[in-house]
Parts: C-alpha cells; sequence; structure tokens
C-alpha cells in the first residue's frame, strides 16, 4: 500500500502555549515550542499541521468553513445549483470585503506561514538523538518550500502580499510594528522563486520511503514556474488598469510598463524543470484500451483519479471530498451507492469548448459537428450504442471523461438494470425528482468521479500544466521555437486528437503567435477542465471581463424530449475589473492603516 504524509487530523489540535513569544497565545495545558521540538512524533505532528493547510480541491462546495476551492463555479467551466455554493456570489457581484468566505485563504495561508516560519527558525535546536541533522535539513527544505507555495497561493488571489520575513510575528510587537504595509508584486515574486529554489537544493527529487504528498525538489521547481508564469501574465506585467494601485505612503504595487523579460525568465524556468525532472521522475500518464481511442478516454480520465501516477507533480494527500456526491446524478431508483446530487453543472459554453474527434474546433466547417438532431453513438464508457444528440457525437476523449450529457451510460454501474443518467424534467435526475439535488445546466461535470472518495489524493499540479506553461511562455517569448507545438502535440497526442504539423490527419499549425496564442489558450482549456486551472487563466490572461461575464447557457431542465435539448439561458453573470482579485479581509483594513485594499474594493 502506497504510504502518504498528510494523514493527522490530530495533528490539526496541537497548539503552542503562551510562553513562546512567537506565537498568539493558546491555553497553557498545550505543547510548548521546545517541547515540540523535544520529540520526532511532535515535530512530525507540526509539519503536518503546515501541510494540512494545502487547499483541498475536491471539497469545491466553498461555503467559507473549509479551505476548499471556489475555481470550478467560478470560472466559465461549471455552476453550483446550491445557493450556499459562494460562486453564485461570486458570479453575480454580490460578494463584498466583509464576508468571512472571501477571507478564508488570507486567514489560513497566513496561519501556515506562520506556522512554517517557526519551524524554520526553530528546527536547528531539535532533540539530535529524535531528529537528525538530515531530518533537520529535509524538514526546513520542506517548510521554506511550503511557505513559499502558501505565498504564491495569496498572491494568485489577492495580489501583493504582505511579505513577513524569515521571523513570525513576536507576540509582543507593538501596534505600530503590526502595522505592515504589501510589498510590490516583483518583490513578492522573486521572494517567491529565491524560496523554492534554496528548499530545492536540499530536497531529494523522489519522496522518502513512499511518502506521497510530502515536497521533493521537482514540486518546488514546478511552482516556481508557476509563481514567474502569474509575473510575466498581462494581469502583472504592463496592466495599466493599475497604475493607482499603490501603498498609503504612494509606493507602487504593481508595474505598469511590459517587460518581456518576465517571459524569458518563465521559459527558463519550465525549461530546466523539464531537463532536469522529465522523464526520470515524470512523464505523461498513458493507459490501455480496446482501441485508440479508448485507450485515449482512460488516459485522461485515469490521469486524475490514479493516485499519485507518473504525471502528479503534487498534490494532496488524504483529502476528504464532497465530489462524488455532487458530481453523481440523481439517479431516482437506482442504488444509493449510484445516486448524488449532480448539481456541479458544466456550462454549455466549457461542453463547446471541447473538440471534435479528428482535433478541431466545432466552429472549423471541417470538424464534422453537428449542431441538432440525434445519431446511434457508443461512448467509450458505454457498453452499447444509444441514441445521442448530435453535439455530443464524435468529440474528443477528454470530451467523454469530462461531461456527462444527457442520456448517457453512467460511470459506475450495480444490479441488473442499466443505469442511464436522464436530465430532461421528468427524468430520473431530473428537476421532477429534486429542485436542490439537481444539475443547473443539464450537463454534469464528469471528472474525477471516483468509486470512493474517502481520503484519496488530489492532484494539485501534473506534468501537462508544465508543458503547456513552457509553450505559453516559448510563444510570449520566442515565437516561432520548434518546442511551442512540441509540446501542445504531446498533450494532444496522449488526448487521441491530430496533432499540429503536416502528414495525414494532422492539422495545419497556426502561423502567427496570436493564433499560436489562442491554440495554447484552447488546449489548456479542455486538458486542465476542472482542475483549478480555468479560474486563474482567465484573470492573469486579463480576460475574464468577457469569458465571465454575460449570459450562461445549457440545456433547457424545465422540458421533456426534444424541448429538452433548447439552447437555454441559465443566468447573466456579473464580472468587473475587481473581480480579478479577492477583496482584503475588512477586519484587516480596520485593524491595519498601512494595508490598502485591491482596486475597486471598499
Amino acid at each position: 500500500m502506497k504510504k502518504v504524509f498528510l494523514i493527522l487530523t490530530a495533528a490539526v489540535s496541537l497548539g503552542i502555549s503562551s510562553c513562546n513569544k512567537y506565537l498568539d497565545q493558546v491555553p497553557d495545558d498545550v505543547l510548548t515550542v521546545d517541547d515540540i521540538f523535544k520529540s520526532k512524533d511532535n515535530t512530525d505532528y507540526f509539519l503536518a499541521n503546515v501541510y494540512f493547510s494545502l487547499p483541498n480541491e475536491l471539497q469545491q462546495r466553498f461555503t467559507g468553513n473549509q479551505n476548499s476551492g471556489a475555481w470550478y463555479a467560478a470560472s466559465d467551466e461549471s455552476k453550483y445549483n446550491w445557493s450556499f455554493n459562494y460562486t453564485n456570489n461570486m458570479n453575480t457581484g454580490a460578494w463584498a470585503s466583509t464576508d468571512g468566505t472571501a477571507a478564508v485563504y488570507w486567514n489560513n495561508y497566513y496561519k501556515a506561514i506562520r506556522n512554517a516560519s517557526v519551524l524554520i527558525q526553530n528546527i536547528d535546536n531539535a532533540n539530535p538523538i529524535e531528529v537528525n541533522e538530515g531530518l533537520k535539513k529535509q524538514y526546513k527544505a520542506e517548510a521554506r518550500a511550503l511557505r513559499a507555495i502558501f505565498y504564491f497561493f495569496l498572491v494568485r488571489i489577492y495580489g501583493p502580499a504582505i511579505m513577513l520575513g524569515e521571523n513570525p510575528i513576536d507576540i509582543n510587537a507593538s501596534v505600530d510594528e503590526l502595522k505592515l504595509k504589501r510589498s510590490h508584486i516583483d518583490t513578492c515574486v522573486n521572494y517567491i522563486v529565491t524560496e523554492l529554489d534554496k528548499a530545492a537544493a536540499d530536497l531529494d527529487a523522489k519522496v522518502p520511503s513512499e511518502q506521497y504528498g510530502r515536497i521533493t525538489s521537482g514540486v518546488a521547481k514546478a511552482y516556481k514556474v508557476q509563481a514567474l508564469m502569474l509575473a510575466a501574465s498581462p494581469l502583472w506585467n504592463g496592466n495599466t488598469d493599475y497604475a493607482d494601485f499603490k501603498n498609503t505612503d504612494g509606493e507602487m504595487l504593481v508595474n505598469t510598463s511590459y517587460d518581456p523579460q518576465k517571459w524569458v525568465r518563465a521559459a527558463a524556468a519550465a525549461k530546466e524543470f523539464l531537463d532536469i525532472y522529465v522523464p526520470s521522475q515524470y512523464d505523461l500518464y498513458t493507459a490501455s484500451g480496446a482501441d485508440a481511442f479508448t485507450a485515449a478516454y482512460n488516459a485522461c480520465r485515469q490521469v486524475v483519479t490514479v493516485e499519485w501516477n507518473k504525471e502528479w507533480i503534487y498534490g494532496r494527500a488524504n483529502s476528504g471530498s464532497y465530489l462524488r456526491y455532487d458530481r453523481t446524478p440523481f439517479h431516482a431508483g437506482s442504488p444509493a451507492n449510484q445516486r448524488g446530487a449532480g448539481a456541479n453543472g458544466a456550462t454549455q459554453a466549457m461542453v463547446d469548448a471541447y473538440f471534435t474527434a479528428n482535433g478541431r474546433s466545432i466552429s472549423d466547417p471541417a470538424s464534422g459537428y453537428v449542431a441538432s438532431g440525434f445519431s446511434s453513438f457508443r461512448a467509450p464508457f458505454d457498453n452499447a450504442a444509444r441514441n445521442t444528440y448530435n453535439q455530443w457525437v464524435n468529440r474528443e476523449p477528454r470530451f467523454y471523461a469530462g461531461i456527462t450529457y444527457n442520456n448517457s451510460y453512467w460511470l459506475f454501474q450495480e444490479g441488473s438494470t442499466p443505469i442511464i443518467t436522464n436530465m430532461e424534467f421528468n427524468g430520473n435526475s431530473g428537476r421532477s425528482q429534486s429542485t436542490s439535488d439537481v444539475s443547473p445546466t443539464g450537463y454534469i461535470v464528469r471528472k474525477d468521479v471516483f468509486t470512493n472518495d474517502n481520503a484519496r489524493g488530489v492532484v494539485l499540479l501534473r506534468l501537462a500544466n508544465i508543458f503547456l506553461d513552457y509553450a505559453e511562455a516559448l510563444n510570449e517569448s520566442a515565437p516561432g521555437n520548434a518546442d511551442i507545438m512540441k509540446y501542445v502535440n504531446l498533450i494532444r497526442n496522449r488526448a487521441g486528437i491530430p496533432q499540429y504539423g503536416t502528414g495525414e490527419g494532422m492539422i495545419p499549425e497556426p502561423t502567427t503567435q496570436e493564433a499560436v496564442r489562442e491554440a495554447i489558450r484552447a488546449e489548456r482549456r479542455v486538458e486542465l477542465a476542472f482542475e483549478s486551472s480555468r479560474y486563474f487563466d482567465t484573470r492573469r490572461w486579463k480576460i475574464a471581463k468577457t469569458t465571465n461575464n454575460g449570459p450562461v447557457y445549457g440545456m433547457n431542465m424545465m422540458g421533456n424530449g426534444a424541448e429538452f435539448y433548447q439552447r437555454t439561458l441559465i443566468e447573466n453573470r456579473i464580472f468587473t475589473d475587481k473581480d480579478y482579485l479577492f477583496p482584503i479581509p475588512n477586519t484587516q483594513i480596520l485593524i491595519n492603516p498601512n494595508l490598502v485594499q485591491n482596486p475597486g474594493w471598499k
């Protein structure tokens, strides 16, 4: 059995007493810092607490009381039917800096940063009998990398952060010392990159003793790429909309002039990662199947469900999950194990983003796409051909891995009667069954649905992401470089669709930098769908006012038969300039006059 590191639930209650000047006051009957580092077990628990703050992207309901992802349904990928999901507030402009949910990441990540700093500052004094020099070096490097990653998460969500430096804040610090200001975006990114490089130098390339979930040198170098990609992208590189984004003392927090060298730096970091770790440590995941199409489908489905496979660069171990329930249709009358809510509905825009089986966009006249009518079609997950709406016939393998559509065969069969998902009004997963546990769009996200979600790992970063990062950074810094299409085509080849280039079945390469940019973005949208990428991509590219603003469409959930298949307006979304960043929590603004709010927020 594979071992994982992030198991500790008891560790969450591990506290530090007030006799340590660096930490908040807590009850006197818990461990002091000195006590923690006398024992390897307690040291492990304390480090595990830092890991515990990693985002749990399988708990994507985002109700404000958990460190989970808002990202799927706050992008143009999907929508939640439930009003308690905070993404519905975000998508209608009904969120505010006073909302506790908007502060979740700020609070959790700064706590994790503080705890990582406590470990870094104290690990060298750990009991040498129980914690040897090798472990001290490893633990310090892991904490250093985690601290940098949490800073990256903060910057990605809130923009320029308060950088606390090496030492945790002294509990006896004066009020004036606590009134810290935000650092320039470049200062933030440079610190993150420097810390990740420093950590990588002291980490092994492979996790020790198969303890999956621990930081390795590859993880550190991969997140370095993520930080540099963010810094190079339009939101932070030459964004004139942020000309007045300043600290209270007038210090600028962003660059309004475009710097092409940022893309050069990002491309170099991605190339460094690929040269060192591929294929020795990581490689694209592949699978077998009855035919090439089925093999590609299996690979695209299993790459996120098979834990710690060769493509996973990093993941969160032991993630409790709501995902299976949220993405399993209602299935009235079916066995209990195959009945869910199906409330995480994919949008029509996301459905339309997938390519056809010949690798072309549905808008391409050569794609063979048919927008209406029905055909007898057997999907790669099915045991028979079914009468299928033509929009969903002969699509690429990733479509069938990602989307549950009407009259589709369910992933997991149980009992003698086939379980077929029907989302028409009177169907087994339609609104006549439930007004709450039902798709809002007539589609349900299928990707990453597994047989059992209890304590399984969730991928946070995989190799396909780095391939596409490298292609994007190269296209922006060295358009025409042969590696650009090489790495895009590696993704397409695994996905079972024709590559860009020449030869039978291949698609002509785009010829301009802009066309290549759009091809890379289209590939990324499909390959990383429902993996917490699209939300951040549309923001760093500064296109979210287009992609996440205006009408959202799906099928007609109030109809039966032919009426169901009518393109139907689900909602009108509101996205303004302020929504590119989360607001700084209002409580922090009130107690710190040197902390400026993000543009557009109050």
